[in-house]
């Protein structure tokens, strides 16, 4: 569960107690009576100071007057009748100031992917950027595309990027590939209703070709993470993609009852059935079908499916291999990953510890070309063929450019251990030259990396690697990884297994890769207070020492911030903080006794001002020191931020990762007040004004520590939290999860479909709603009504307990949108409620 989770700790104080110390009902009671009184007569208005409590008195007896209460609530109620629901009265200036304010921040691009193509001259090239924007009004994302033409000087010391005057908006587009060579583009339109799929196949100067594929033939192609794959081969003939699988037939019934016989389309007096339920892999793909492998050939226009993988098979990440007659290798999810192996599809999205290998099969097409024949009997279909059998897991597979190496990533530890998320491995297969796939031997480039040495090397933690990641060597991948708190650019060298740290070594800012100039790197950098900002990277060679690498920052054509933006943003600093664990037990293994980390972001009086804790979801995840612009937001509005990577996070070793399993809503909530209590000590913040926000288990922790520290927080924000597992086990996509982080490794064993009455009884205990009696603290909720990974159900019970404790409590459901709540207008709405809700508990 990954999704940004906000956790703010506040010490206890007078003030806080003598501001929570009226109930909310008492105090809606003396409002109302307030407005009633403000909305009398005139003379009573002017009633002078002498007589002030024979007036009080009066306006009691009055008020108890059947015909004075009526007049006096049909007086309220038109003094309210003009704000949205649930609208503060009070707080409507902030809404309209804070929304503004949030508008700016939305405004600013965000840089996706990139492309650089080669031309003929030795020290030019063309690059193509996607820049993203939210489009509010129609609650979705526009993507443009940047061009530019790259010149270097011979010494590679200076670069100069000549960008297009303008971008080119690619309205309807759902995934833009080039070819190998460049010459060519595949632009990809998705139907969102039965019309068939376009695929456009661009040249330089004009359209080649427009292949509409029906839905007969197939549904949307994959365009997301986990299963999008989209290949041209190296002659650029022919594209492998994966899409939806055909509809399945379903059962069809007229007045007489079910129709044996097959029928047009066009008959109005019969009905499709429903048919069997299928299981889906859960959030986000709940209405897509099963993810299958298709070639085109982008000449003729024709599609073919490639036969023989089995449909208990999820295939995705679909490559072109050289010189074998299984020439496509893609990686395949079955569905029998349930417990005991049933075939029950359990959520994938963010969750690494799926089981997936890599396989080989035959291009459809290759009957017809000059490659040697598979030896199979005539009318057959050549077997799929599992190439890593030893492994339990295989994704992001890339052959070097010689074609003697298969490089994937594995995380096989997330496997083996049941996290949702883990330290990543790297492997290698040699390719045979013969093109004969039995008995491949799989060798480790980058293993585990358990306990960290001196800040160095923590393993790899890979989200997602270049479709060409090779310098000129051939040998040497450039990919991005997670580093403790920061994201940063490595080389892993797959002959000699030398992993180096590419990005600067004394930065604090996160680097991302996003695409290779022979032997240079267009990178991305940025920081909680800086926005993106491409750089431009090369080599510099170094006698007795090892090599260096030179960034240079590089223009862009993205507008100037605005004054404003601008200005807040200088005027606040951040830093990495080591935070040392408290009472470090002798049972710890050596990784989960080292410190873990905390992004503190401030302004230079940040002693005066108030702080929210922000902690990320998962809980195997990170919160990278990169840009954001909904926490630039927030801190914007005069508040520190404290952003707590604890113990779990990824970055920090295996070990540090694998201590948290059997331990949260202990181990995880310690580490938050750990990580406070540091930054109170040091006099870095003003104790008594702390809050806290967070989603997903970042929400099981708000929920925790507003339950455990209850006189710490003077507000709270939850997004989709985990509140009560004894409910979420039998709802949710990864029921899984809910055994491994509480029993540990051991949960995997435990995982049933129909938990004991004691697994039950473990579940509430170490939910926060088994400490829901303490909470006092004001709690705003924003709840996807869609979502399936933390189904609605745990934060509406948990808020409806809230409210009948008399805790103040607000609720935001968004009907459409899922776990992550990042539509456009979702996460705008999100955000300016969180910013006014803490505005409104927090000032002074």
């Amino acid at each position: 569960m990954v999704v940004l989770a906000t956790t703010a700790r506040t010490l206890t104080c007078p003030r806080f107690h003598s501001r929570t110390s009226t109930t909310p009902i008492v105090a809606a009671a003396a409002a109302s009576l307030l407005l009633s009184a403000s909305s009398s007569s005139s003379s009573r208005a002017r009633a002078p100071a002498s007589g002030c409590s024979l007036w009080r008195r009066s306006v009691s007896k009055i008020s108890h007057h059947p015909t004075a209460m009526a007049a006096a609530q049909a007086s309220e109620a038109a003094a309210e009748k003009d704000l949205p629901l649930g609208m503060d009265a009070s707080m409507m200036d902030e809404y309209a100031s804070q929304s503004k304010l949030l508008q700016e921040f939305v405004k600013i691009p965000t840089i996706g992917k990139a492309w650089i193509f080669n031309s003929k001259t030795e020290n030019t090239s063309r690059a193509m950027v996607s820049v993203g924007q939210a489009d509010l009004l129609a609650n979705k994302r526009k993507y443009f595309l940047l061009s530019s033409h790259i010149s270097k000087n011979a010494s590679r010391k200076s670069v100069d990027f000549q960008w297009s005057p303008f971008p080119i908006e690619m309205s309807g587009v759902s995934a833009v590939i080039p070819s190998p060579s460049g010459k060519k583009l595949l632009v990809v339109r998705n139907s969102e209703d039965d019309s068939p799929t376009k695929l456009e196949v661009w040249g330089p100067c004009q359209l080649e070709n427009e292949i509409h594929v029906a839905q007969s033939v197939h549904g949307s192609l994959y365009v997301d993470e986990w299963f999008e794959g989209i290949s041209w081969n190296q002659e650029e003939t022919l594209v492998a993609y994966v899409a939806e699988e055909p509809p399945q037939l379903k059962p069809e019934f007229n007045d007489a009852g079910y129709k044996k016989a097959g029928s047009s389309e066009k008959d109005c007096k019969s009905w499709k059935g429903k048919g069997d339920w299928e299981e889906t892999w859960g959030e986000t793909y709940s209405k897509k079908r099963i993810p299958a492998l298709f070639v085109v050939n982008i000449l003729s226009g024709e599609v073919r499916a490639v036969k023989g993988i089995p449909r208990t098979l999820s295939v995705g990440q679909v490559i072109w291999a050289p010189s074998s007659s299984y020439s496509l290798v893609f990686v395949a999810w079955s569905s029998d990953n349930g417990f005991q192996k049933t075939p029950r599809k359990l959520g994938i999205k963010y969750c690494y510890n799926r089981p997936c290998a890599l396989y080989a099969v035959p291009d459809p097409f290759m009957e017809e070309a000059d490659e040697p024949s598979i030896n199979v009997s005539k009318g057959a279909t050549a077997p799929t063929i599992k190439l890593t059998s030893n492994l339990s897991s295989g994704f992001f597979p890339r052959f070097s450019p010689d074609g003697k190496y298969l490089v994937f990533i594995s995380a096989k530890s997330a496997v083996d251990s049941g996290a949702h998320n883990a330290t990543n491995s790297m492997h290698k297969i040699y390719w045979p030259v013969d093109g004969k796939l039995e008995g491949l031997s799989v060798a480790d480039v980058v293993p585990i990396v358990m306990c960290p040495q001196d800040d160095g090397f923590p393993g790899l933690y890979c989200s997602g690697i270049l479709r060409n990641p090779w310098l000129p060597d051939g040998q040497t991948m450039i990919l991005s990884s997670v580093w403790g708190s920061k994201e940063v650019i490595l080389s892993v060298n797959v002959v000699s297994c030398e992993v180096a740290r590419v990005s600067p070594q004394d930065s604090d800012y996160s680097w991302n890769v996003l695409a290779l100039d022979k032997d240079s790197i267009l990178a991305v950098s940025s920081s909680l207070i800086t926005v993106p900002q491409m750089y431009y990277g090369c080599e510099v060679c170094q006698t007795g020492k090892s090599n260096q690498w030179d960034w240079q920052d590089i223009s862009t054509p993205f507008p100037n911030l605005s004054d404003k933006i601008s200005v807040l943003l200088a005027d606040h600093k951040f830093s990495i903080l080591k935070i040392p664990i408290s009472n470090a037990s002798d049972k710890l293994t050596d990784g989960a006794k080292l410190p873990f980390e905390a992004i503190f972001v401030s302004w230079k009086d940040s002693a005066t001002r108030p702080t929210i804790v922000v902690l990320h979801g998962g809980p195997h995840s990170v919160y990278p020191s990169s840009y954001s612009k909904s926490l630039a937001f927030l801190y914007s509005q005069g508040y520190n931020l404290l952003v707590v990577n604890y113990r779990g996070s990824l970055g920090f070793g295996e070990e540090a990762l694998q201590s948290l399993p059997g331990n949260i809503g202990s181990q995880d909530v310690s580490d938050v007040l750990t990580a406070l209590n540091f930054v109170i000590k040091k006099g870095l913040i003003d104790a008594s004004r702390v809050a806290v926000a967070g989603g997903s288990h970042g929400g099981f922790l708000t929920t925790h520590l507003i339950g455990q520290a209850p006189d710490t927080f003077v507000a709270a924000v939850a997004r989709n939290p985990v509140c009560n597992l004894s409910l979420m086990v039998g709802t949710t996509d990864i029921p899984d999860w809910c055994f491994v982080e509480i029993y540990g490794k051991e949960g995997k064993n435990y995982f049933s479909e129909y938990p004991s009455v004691d697994d039950l009884c473990q579940f509430h205990q170490k939910s926060p709603i088994s400490h829901i009696s303490k909470v006092s603290t004001p709690t705003l909720f924003l709840l996807g009504a869609q979502d399936l990974r933390v189904p609605i159900s745990n934060g509406l019970q948990y808020a409806r307990a809230l409210k009948e404790r008399g805790v103040e409590t607000k609720i935001i459901v968004f009907p459409e949108d899922m776990h992550s709540l990042d539509k456009p207008q979702c996460d705008f709405e999100s955000f300016l409620n969180i910013g006014v809700w803490f505005k409104k508990h927090m000032s002074k």
